[in-house]
């Protein structure tokens, strides 16, 4: 079913790219194919955030072939979640999904979300099932960070995925009315608290070059979601320092019955153990104290989450 270029675009696709040229041209033409069956208009937004490869060029062939296929180029490597907000800061669709360009995310089960959206549900979570194509390392790793995040930061992203489907009214709250500069969006969505449905996915071979999530890229995205949603870890410090109270309490003792036997205060190892435990709780202190003065430096600047250097099919003027 075709439909015509002057219909109210319904739905929106939204695909962050990184240097996936290689792989890019392929998987548009899959999510386009498989946007084709949903019988609404479509349209695929590639946000090149700032690939040194052949990205972008990608997309402006792609879209001398299809004007639904658009793009947006960043000015430098903002990071994906600067590249989803501009996505979704350009996106006209009633439903706007968001979708990895390696389809590892699976574009077989956007009809599934598009079908639970007409059903009623705001936001579909695409949740992964199984991670068999990740390295041990890499399984290992988002397990601790999504554990880490969900315990402490009072939200549910355990296997949890950028691959969502958002109502309008869901985009336009995270567009307008959460105007922090350091975002998690995985946790944004499910702060939200609106209609939410949740479908399961397993991991499919990644199409492309490999992988551009490292180790410290997942470790810096566990510290912006905890300092954006828990002030647990400066409660950490009071509990630290009752620790080295007791301690404290502890070694008194250990002196006064010393000093009631008439014996030697001997205490030496005792002192050194105590100054190094009382050290490394004032250096985690800081640090911790530390991360959180980072965000509000980041917040305070007040620089724009993006620049943009080219579009291709989309407006220069955001859509309000």
């Amino acid at each position: 079913m075709t439909l015509s270029p002057q219909a109210p675009t319904v739905i929106s696709a939204i695909v962050p790219a990184y240097n996936e040229g290689q792989g890019l041209a392929i998987a548009i033409k899959t999510i386009a194919e498989t946007l084709e069956t949903s019988g609404s208009s479509w349209e695929i937004i590639v946000v090149d955030d700032g690939s040194n490869d052949q990205t972008f060029q990608q997309v402006d062939l792609l879209s001398t072939h299809d004007h639904r296929i658009k793009g947006v180029a960043l000015s430098r490597n903002f990071g994906k979640e600067a590249a989803m907000l501009a996505g979704l800061e350009h996106a006209t669709g009633e439903a706007v999904i968001i979708i990895d360009a390696d389809l590892q995310h699976p574009p077989a089960l956007i009809p599934d979300m598009i079908e639970q959206w007409r059903l009623g549900a705001q936001i579909v979570h695409a949740v992964k099932r199984d991670r068999k194509e990740d390295s041990f390392g890499q399984r290992a790793s988002a397990y601790v960070i999504n554990h880490l995040i969900s315990s402490l930061g009072g939200i549910n992203i355990k296997n949890s995925s950028d691959f969502k489907l958002l109502d309008r009214e869901i985009v336009d709250i995270i567009v307008h009315q959460l105007p922090e500069r350091e975002r998690f969006f995985r946790g944004l969505t499910s702060w939200l608290g609106f209609s939410e449905h949740y479908l399961y996915f397993d991991v499919a071979s990644r199409q492309g070059d490999e992988s551009k999530w490292s180790f410290m890229s997942l470790l810096e995205l566990a510290i912006t979601a905890l300092t954006s949603f828990t002030s647990l870890p400066l409660r950490i410090i009071t509990f630290l320092g009752f620790a080295t109270l007791i301690l404290g309490f502890f070694v008194i003792a250990d002196t006064l019955i010393s000093l009631m036997y008439g014996q030697a205060v001997s205490g030496f190892a005792t002192i050194i153990i105590c100054l190094l435990l009382i050290g490394s709780f004032i250096m985690i202190s800081l640090g911790i104290i530390g991360e959180y003065i980072a965000k509000i430096y980041e917040e305070v600047k007040n620089r724009p989450h993006y620049l943009i250097k080219a579009r291709i099919g989309v407006d220069a003027k955001k859509r309000h």
